[in-house]
Formats: C-alpha cells, sequence, structure tokens
C-alpha cells in the first residue's frame, strides 16, 4: 500500500510540474507576442500629419487598387537642397529620385528639392518611417501623374 500511496503523490506532483512549464510556456508566448506587437510598424497621429494618403490603402506588396488593378502608389516631398540631405533621403528610400529642377504638385520652394519615391519595394513601411523620421520632411502626398 506504501509504495502505491508514494507512486501517486509523484504523479500529483509530475503534474503540477508539468501544468507550471505550460503555464510559463503560455506567460512566455504571451510576452513575445506582446514585444512584437510593440516593435511592429504602426501608424502615429505623427504619421497621420506627415502622410497625405492612408496606409490602410495598400496592401502587402505596397500596391494600392482592385484586385484587376493593382499599382505602386508614388509619392512625393521636399527637402533642403543640400547633397547631405539628398544623400540621406536615398539611403533611406532605394527608390528615391531627387528632382532639382520641378516644384512637383506639393509646391517645393527654390531652397529645396523635390524627392519622388515608390511604396512598391521591399518593407515599403520601413522606407516610409525612415523618412518620416527625417526632421525636414514636413509632408508625403502621394504623386499624380499628368
Amino acid at each position: 500500500m506504501v509504495p502505491s500511496r508514494l507512486a501517486s503523490r509523484r504523479l500529483v506532483v509530475q503534474r503540477r510540474r508539468h501544468s507550471g512549464h505550460r503555464l510559463a510556456a503560455a506567460g512566455f508566448v504571451v510576452l513575445v507576442w506582446l514585444a512584437g506587437l510593440a516593435a511592429a510598424p504602426q501608424a502615429t497621429a505623427e504619421d497621420d500629419r506627415v502622410l497625405g494618403f492612408r496606409l490602410d490603402d495598400l496592401d502587402a506588396s505596397g500596391l494600392i487598387g482592385d484586385a484587376g488593378a493593382k499599382r505602386a502608389l508614388d509619392y512625393e516631398f521636399c527637402i533642403p537642397a543640400d547633397p547631405l540631405a539628398a544623400a540621406e533621403v536615398m539611403a533611406a528610400d532605394p527608390s528615391a529620385r531627387i528632382m532639382r529642377e520641378s516644384p512637383g504638385r506639393i509646391g517645393c520652394r527654390p531652397d529645396q528639392w523635390l524627392v519622388v519615391g515608390s511604396t512598391h519595394q521591399p518593407d515599403f513601411l520601413e522606407v516610409l518611417e525612415r523618412l518620416i523620421a527625417l526632421p525636414y520632411v514636413e509632408r508625403i502626398e502621394q504623386t499624380f501623374y499628368e
């Protein structure tokens, strides 16, 4: 009788240990998930102030439009007429093209250069976040070609 009582006690202790491990594992998964949410790119009020278009309209590839008519969204913004600013923008956005002679539809001043980029590139959300973080980028608008 004693061995069976001892065996049942071990079984109870083992079950408690395993349920504790499962609880700890579940807690760890929740913490990792929450950390991922905190690290994921999320639209902020600052993004809404700077971006002149809705990120919700873009799919995961950075394309806009109906299923049969998907297209890239081109955007434009102004930067100081400075080669260092242009180099910084081009490092942040591989799709960036500097247009020194055009004010664009956004209306760059004479002491600014127009930059045109596209959402159809890998990690386009991260690219937009890097551009928004630049102190001299005041507004990014969708480009409409005529």
